[in-house]
C-alpha cells in the first residue's frame, strides 16, 4: 500500500504499517467520562478544603474579623463539592446498571476466580518492571479495576457516609438529614471526634490513589499497548499493535 493508495499525505511505509495495526474499541461512554473528571474536580477541591478544616489557616490580615469570611467560604466550597461528589456517585451506580459492560467495572470485582487473580499478578509485575511486555484490556486491568473498586467505590462510599453524618451535626439532630446518618456516630462510640478522624484519614487514603493513578496512567499511556488518558476523553481504546495477547 502506499500513501495515495491509502488516502494518507506524508506517510512512509512505517507510517503505513503502524496504521494498518492499530485498532479502536469504543470502551466509555459520555456519562462514565463525565462522571470520572467532575468527580476529580470535586475530589481535587474537597482535599484542598478538607486539609484546611483540619487544619485551619492563620489568621489573615486581610480585614477587620467582621469584615471577612476566608473560612466560612473554605466549608462553603466543601459542602458543595460533596454534595457534587455524592450526587454525582448516584448517578454513576445508575449508569452502571443501564451503561455497557464496561461501566461496571467499578463496582464489580470477581474475587473468586483464579484466572483474574492471576491477572492481577501479572500487572503487579509488570508494574514493577518486572515483565517485559504488558497485555492490552479494553477496560481496566485487573489490578486497576480492583485499585478501582478498593479506593473509589469503598473510599468514596465512606467519605459521603462519614461526611454526610458530620453534615447532619451541624444541621442539628432533628433535622433529615440526621435522621438518615446519625447512625454514623453510634458506629464510633457516639463521638463526634472520633468521625471527625477517620474521615481525614480516608481524605489521604483518596490523595495517595490520585498520585498512583495519575502517574500509572501516564506512565500507561507511554508504556503499555493502547491508549489510556486520551480514552477518557474520546472514549474510544486505540491500541498500538495487532499482536495476539
Amino acid at each position: 500500500m502506499t500513501s495515495k493508495d491509502s488516502g494518507l499525505h506524508d506517510a512512509d511505509e512505517g507510517d503505513l504499517a503502524t496504521v494498518a495495526r492499530q485498532t479502536s474499541v469504543y470502551v466509555y461512554e459520555v456519562p462514565v467520562r463525565l462522571w470520572h473528571w467532575i468527580n476529580a474536580a470535586a475530589i481535587f477541591v474537597l482535599c484542598v478544603t478538607g486539609y484546611f478544616i483540619g487544619a485551619p489557616p492563620p489568621s489573615m490580615q486581610i480585614a477587620e474579623a467582621t469584615h471577612q469570611f476566608v473560612f466560612g467560604y473554605i466549608r462553603f466550597a466543601h459542602f458543595a463539592a460533596g454534595w457534587i461528589l455524592a450526587i454525582g456517585f448516584l448517578g454513576r451506580i445508575y449508569w452502571a446498571i443501564f451503561g455497557n459492560h464496561h461501566a461496571r467495572q467499578l463496582f464489580f470485582v470477581p474475587l473468586w476466580r483464579g484466572d483474574w487473580w492471576r491477572e492481577v499478578i501479572f500487572e503487579l509485575r509488570w508494574y514493577l518492571f518486572l515483565e517485559r511486555e504488558p497485555k492490552k484490556y479494553v477496560g481496566h486491568n485487573p489490578l486497576a479495576q480492583l485499585a478501582m473498586f478498593c479506593f473509589i467505590t469503598l473510599g468514596v462510599s465512606f467519605m459521603i457516609v462519614t461526611g454526610l453524618a458530620l453534615y447532619s451535626e451541624g444541621l442539628g439532630k432533628d433535622s433529615l438529614l440526621y435522621a438518615m446518618f446519625g447512625w454514623v456516630f453510634t458506629l464510633f462510640g457516639n463521638n463526634p471526634h472520633y468521625v471527625h478522624t477517620y474521615h481525614h484519614l480516608g481524605m489521604w487514603w483518596i490523595v495517595i490513589f490520585m498520585i498512583i493513578h495519575i502517574y500509572v496512567a501516564i506512565r500507561e499511556d507511554i508504556m503499555s499497548r493502547q491508549s489510556i488518558v486520551s480514552t477518557m476523553i474520546s472514549g474510544t481504546r486505540t491500541f498500538k499493535d495487532d499482536k495476539p495477547d
